[in-house]
């Protein structure tokens, strides 16, 4: 082990790893907040329209988005393989998810749609990048 690796892989792993679980955590939240009566009525009028009114095929898409990224992330950080299939399987339901909501004039949404997808792929690539160097199996 020499100054750039934390138990067999490089130091980065685990920060990448960390703050995936992290973004992933917050996206988990916001799914129990969004499915909690009490927290929904707090919500202004505007967002509790947009989440009552959703199909449940889009709050099952959402679903599949968040718990795949944070277990994805979780697997990652303990070195297992399954986590590219997590991730893909968050970004398939990120992106079944938006679908409904995309509004192509409105910059907010676009822009946050365009970080979503940017996320996800990468962490479908690096886990991809982890198990070719040997740090997941």
């Amino acid at each position: 082990m020499n100054d750039n690796t934390v138990g067999g892989v490089h130091w980065s792993f685990w920060a990448i790893g960390a703050v995936a679980l992290v973004w992933n955590l917050m996206g988990v939240m916001n799914f129990f907040m969004q499915m909690n009566a009490e927290m929904l009525a707090a919500m202004p009028e505007s967002y509790r329209t947009v989440i009552e009114s959703r199909a449940t095929w889009v709050t099952a898409a959402f679903g599949v988005a968040v718990f795949g990224g944070a277990l994805g992330s979780l697997s990652l950080l303990f070195k297992k393989s399954v986590a590219f299939y997590l991730f893909i399987a968050s970004l398939i339901g990120g992106i079944v998810q938006i679908i409904p909501t995309i509004d192509i004039g409105d910059i907010e949404s676009t822009i946050g749609t365009g970080v979503f997808i940017v996320v996800a792929a990468f962490l479908i690539w690096y886990s991809k990048l982890a198990e070719r160097k040997g740090w997941i199996s």
